[in-house]
């Protein structure tokens, strides 16, 4: 399935990266792109899409008046927020008003990729599944109390029905055991190339072991280029 997505950006070169870092995962393509919130709602007037990449500071309407807006017109869209701003009081209202995921600028092109998949995996349970278990919930919210969220990762009796969609025991617990026996800072590329796996496959494995706080992550912007997300497990 292929993913629509409206970048919502007042900055001509933030817009041109964001739309890059869409065009990356093939699981998305760019349906437009806008300057401010009222060309997104005219826009969404005639268009339909599935995520919103949207900016918080910009001319005419920003970014929250937008997101309210959209949710008084029921637009199905989720929405990531994409801001400079890191005030408690701005993450928690757009937080209120139903987003996905913050980013902060700026923002590491895997922290992106990270939120792209967080979508898919709300998605996918939402429309895959009639009835949502526990289990499922948990997983589309990170409200789950963390030692419960850890004791069921780390049991190594785990079911695999307990598990989310898209996220198998054997694979899970190669990685947890991989990072167990070799302590330190590890990057996507660097499991995805000592275990044999897709890129795409380590991503969405780390974000969820982070979510259950497994692991723990940074940005390493020492790199001399573009900066890169590392994770480490947990030692305590």
């Amino acid at each position: 399935m292929e993913y629509k997505v409206l970048i919502v950006e007042d900055d001509p070169m933030v817009a041109m990266i964001n739309e890059q870092y869409v065009c990356k995962n093939p699981q998305f393509k760019v349906a437009a792109s806008c300057r401010n919130g009222q060309e997104a709602l005219a826009f969404l007037e005639s268009n339909k899409v599935d995520l919103i990449v949207l900016d918080v500071f910009m001319p005419y309407m920003d970014g929250i008046e937008t997101l309210k807006k959209i949710r008084e017109k029921k637009i199905e869209a989720e929405v990531i927020m994409v801001t400079a701003a890191n005030d408690s009081t701005t993450i928690e209202e757009t937080m209120h008003l139903g987003v996905i995921d913050y980013l902060i600028k700026p923002f590491a092109f895997e922290r992106f990729q990270v939120a792209l998949e967080k979508f898919i995996s709300h998605h996918t349970i939402l429309k895959e599944n009639n009835t949502l278990d526990q289990s499922s919930i948990d997983n589309m919210i990170s409200s789950t109390p963390e030692n419960a969220a850890v004791k069921t990762v780390k049991n190594s009796d785990v079911d695999q029905q307990a598990l989310p969609k898209g996220i198998q025991k054997k694979t899970m617990l190669l990685i947890e055991d991989y990072l167990t026996q070799n302590p330190g800072w590890h990057t996507v590329g660097m499991l995805a190339d000592k275990l044999g796996i897709s890129i795409v496959t380590a991503r969405h494995y780390m974000n969820y072991l982070e979510e259950q706080g497994i692991i723990v992550s940074e940005i390493n912007y020492g790199t001399g280029g573009r900066p890169s997300v590392l994770y480490e497990k947990k030692t305590s």
